[in-house]
């Protein structure tokens, strides 16, 4: 049986859920929170250091990861990162010199840009690596324990779904009511271009719905209604706000469309950076919608949606 913890963050996220089970006999964290000390005194007081064994990641985002290092370094656990985090790390500079690139060519300015990078290397984005982890996705130990490990990138590039029996820690993936902007970003694999997150949405639908028969325990939020309405309502968000974008499907300069949609609105240094990575999304539907439409056909959805995907057509 998995246990659910839930600690308050200081991001507008809200609360987090990690959770703990024994397999094998062996106490197994999912996730481990953020780095504040609220969280670590929930992890010491509920899981319990000594004992600790394994911890997996299911994405890499400070939320939902941030004690990482500190349980690396505090305990004898084996950390388990996901393979595009781990390549997030190794190759640091070329990314973050990629990602200047990317919104160099939507149309930001070198003086946004350079502010950007210092927020992302002041690690309240993005949180210290642990120094000893091991590669979620190589590991034997998910076999040992019998941990099914499903990929599902969209959110992130890193996105992973553990499945146990008949329970899925989902992470940030199936979140009910919530709509997400995917993160703008390198991709991670061939260090070159942008990771095209609609595309990685749309290859994931399969493995989201095959967890139709799965007790879903989500990253936020505590409950889901069930799979697909889950998957629908987000869908759904993505569809209407495409419907709103169409107009500006092929504008170029995503730096002006955000200040020609949000007008006078002073946007925080990182929000700016969220709508941009949403719009470039929003964008990729509209060019490519047939790949959606394939998607949800192999899903089982495109009925239940035709008449919002037909209306954006």
């Amino acid at each position: 049986m998995i246990k659910q913890h839930t600690i308050t963050t200081p991001y507008m996220v809200g609360d987090v859920h990690f959770y703990s089970a024994r397999l094998k006999g062996e106490l197994v964290l999912f996730d481990c929170g953020p780095p504040t000390e609220a969280a670590w005194d929930l992890i010491k007081t509920e899981i319990g250091l000594s004992e600790l064994r394994h911890v997996f990641m299911t994405h890499c985002h400070i939320d939902h990861w941030g004690n990482a290092a500190r349980l690396g370094k505090e305990t004898g656990a084996s950390i388990y990162l996901p393979q595009r985090d781990v390549d997030k790390m190794v190759h640091h500079d070329r990314r973050i010199e990629g990602m200047m690139e990317v919104l160099l060519g939507y149309g930001f300015s070198a003086a946004y840009l350079s502010e950007l990078r210092a927020e992302i290397d002041n690690d309240t984005v993005f949180p210290t690596y642990p120094e000893r982890y091991e590669v979620v996705e190589t590991s034997p130990e998910l076999v040992r324990l019998g941990i099914e490990m499903l990929p599902c990138p969209g959110h992130s590039q890193s996105d992973l779904v553990y499945r146990i029996g008949n329970q899925a820690v989902t992470g940030d993936v199936l979140l009910r009511g919530i709509f997400q902007s995917p993160l703008l970003d390198i991709d991670l694999q061939t260090l070159a271009g942008r990771f095209h997150n609609y595309r990685a949405y749309c290859n994931s639908l399969q493995n989201l719905v095959s967890l139709r028969d799965c007790q879903i325990l989500p990253g936020h939020r505590y409950t889901i209604e069930s799979v697909d309405a889950t998957v629908l309502f987000y869908l759904r968000k993505m569809l209407d706000r495409a419907l709103k974008l169409k107009s500006f499907a092929r504008e170029p300069d995503v730096a002006g469309l955000i200040e020609r949609l949000f007008g006078d609105q002073t946007l925080p240094l990182f929000h700016t950076y969220l709508k941009a990575s949403e719009i470039i999304f929003m964008q990729d539907l509209l060019n490519e919608p047939e790949l959606l439409k394939r998607a949800l056909e192999n899903a089982g959805l495109f009925d239940t949606l035709a008449g919002e995907f037909n209306k954006l057509l």
